[in-house]
């Protein structure tokens, strides 16, 4: 077997690599080229099942499953890149996903929705509306002024004492509306001071490096 397909497969599906038995749905594996783009990149291995066993494929077939999926059923169109192996007899088409610089990439679903995803481990998860309008409000090119209220002072304060907040948290400690939660939230994500955590369930914010938000005694707000 080839060396390098090979030590792919041994790693098994992860944040960056899926398999694909098959491709006989473009609208389908759209999802996973806009999970990628829209996280570290990745490379899909078609003709490849869940378990790491090589099946082989009609590579010309999968590959045009490929194009379409990116032409037809990504907002924008992802620019892939491909190569085409053959392990023992088989063929196994690989699929290179880049990451994106302007997010976010947009897959639409068999009810003609544009929606957005993300890579978490090893799978295609819905990206959160808050997300969303980060990516959109760090394409843009209006800069951020923050006036830090005492509403971002009461979610920096509670980031003293703890390693993270959520969204509902937030709302309810400063007891304000989601909408307003995430409008701060937002502004400090894009200002740097704020980043992002997210697992399958949850998403979560934390300091980007606590020791740069200090008061004017030298302590941490």
């Amino acid at each position: 077997m080839n060396s390098y397909i090979q030590k792919l497969i041994q790693q098994g599906e992860n944040l960056h690599l899926d398999f694909k038995f098959q491709v006989n749905d473009s609208q389908k594996i759209a999802k996973t080229l806009v999970a990628f783009a829209n996280t570290e990149g990745g490379k899909l291995l078609i003709g490849v099942k869940d378990n790491g066993v090589i099946a082989g494929v009609r590579t010309d077939e999968e590959y045009y499953m490929i194009e379409a999926a990116s032409y037809l059923h990504c907002k924008p169109e992802i620019d892939f890149a491909y190569r085409t192996w053959n392990i023992e007899g088989k063929k196994i088409l690989e699929i290179d996903v880049p990451k994106v610089t302007a997010k976010p990439v947009y897959a639409k679903n068999e009810e003609s929705k544009w929606l957005v995803y993300v890579r978490v481990k090893d799978q295609n998860i819905l990206a959160s509306p808050i997300l969303i309008k980060y990516w959109e409000k760090e394409n843009s090119q209006k800069g951020v002024l923050i006036k830090f209220s005492d509403k971002e002072k009461i979610l920096l304060e509670f980031l003293k004492n703890n390693p993270f907040i959520t969204l509902k948290k937030f709302c309810r400690i400063a007891r304000i509306s989601k909408f307003r939660a995430e409008k701060i939230i937002v502004n400090l994500l894009v200002s740097d001071v704020l980043e992002i955590m997210m697992n399958e369930k949850m998403m979560w914010f934390r300091l980007k490096d606590p020791q740069d938000y200090l008061d004017e005694k030298g302590e941490r707000l």
